[in-house]
């Protein structure tokens, strides 16, 4: 399996009542196949996967690979604190079907670069499903430096990172470590242009939630090395980029998402986006509305 191209990041659809809401997943999960999605994540952090509960995991997890049926890779975010629960929750995953782990570094315990290799390996080692390194320090507290994702680049079980990390330096140092099995995908939709022009394999993204197909043109142009079509297709995208970052995700993607009739609102502490933006999210799903459209025109 070699991760490529517009990767998902599924946020979980609530119902009114805050309900795991399985229509609304099912719909969104059928919206991002229709839409040339290359591979979706199930339960990462855009998934809200600190607020579910197990049985609602494994709920997510099974629906996810019984409509996917194969087409596309199912990715499932297991990584904890620790390294024991880490492995205990991606072996779950694997029984129930998923194609690989999304595996962030642990959250707030703040390991060291020498136990952020010793907790990788003891994961990739057990042995369960492949897995995608995930770097997000803004989140966790911890950063994943290139000479440590070095040393964990060429074990037979680690397929690629997700860098969410937008910084050039950071991005150049990765691509110098891709080969034939390990892929590195960025984290971040505004500099995700940028990054696939200079080789990265794609993006693993929150904003193709709401424009699949819009995700999956920028995607192809960039991998083409259609320089110029492919800035100037995400320059079109820049100010839903910039909303999507006005409080904290997934907050105003699942504003964006309940417009498209998929889901409502998210579980405490988040709260719901706050009044003062509501008008921008209007004009937003209006140019969601007409990138899509302008997808299937180039399409047809």
């Amino acid at each position: 399996m070699r991760l490529s191209g517009s990767i998902t990041a599924l946020a979980t659809p609530f119902d009114a009542d805050g309900e795991i809401d399985l229509d609304a997943w099912r719909r969104l999960l059928d919206m991002q196949l229709q839409g040339g999605t290359g591979a979706v994540v199930v339960a990462g952090s855009t998934g809200e996967a600190a607020a579910l509960y197990d049985a609602e995991f494994d709920t997510l997890l099974r629906t996810a690979v019984e409509l996917v049926a194969g087409r596309i890779p199912v990715l499932v975010g297991t990584g904890l604190s620790n390294t024991g629960k880490t492995i205990e929750q991606t072996r779950r995953a694997a029984a129930m079907g998923a194609d690989a782990a999304l595996v962030v570094t642990p959250p707030y315990v703040r390991p060291t670069q020498a136990g952020l290799v010793a907790h990788y390996r003891a994961v990739a080692d057990d042995g369960a499903l492949p897995l995608v390194l995930y770097n997000v320090p803004g989140r966790t507290g911890t950063d994943m430096l290139p000479d440590t994702v070095a040393a964990l680049a060429g074990h037979a079980r680690i397929i690629g990172i997700k860098e969410a990390r937008n910084d050039v330096e950071r991005m150049d140092a990765l691509l110098a470590l891709k080969d034939d099995g390990f892929v590195v995908l960025t984290g971040d939709d505004p500099t995700a242009c940028r990054a696939m022009l200079a080789g990265a394999d794609g993006v693993v993204s929150v904003a193709s939630n709401v424009l699949p197909r819009a995700f999956r043109r920028l995607c192809t142009l960039a991998q083409e090395g259609k320089r110029d079509a492919a800035t100037g297709w995400d320059a079109r995208m820049a100010d839903i980029y910039g909303f999507l970052g006005v409080e904290p995700n997934p907050i105003p993607l699942k504003a964006l998402l309940a417009r498209q009739g998929i889901g409502h609102g998210v579980r405490l502490p988040l709260l719901p986006l706050s009044p003062t933006h509501h008008d921008a999210a209007a004009k937003i799903a209006a140019a969601i509305r007409e990138l899509e459209i302008a997808c299937d025109a180039v399409a047809a």
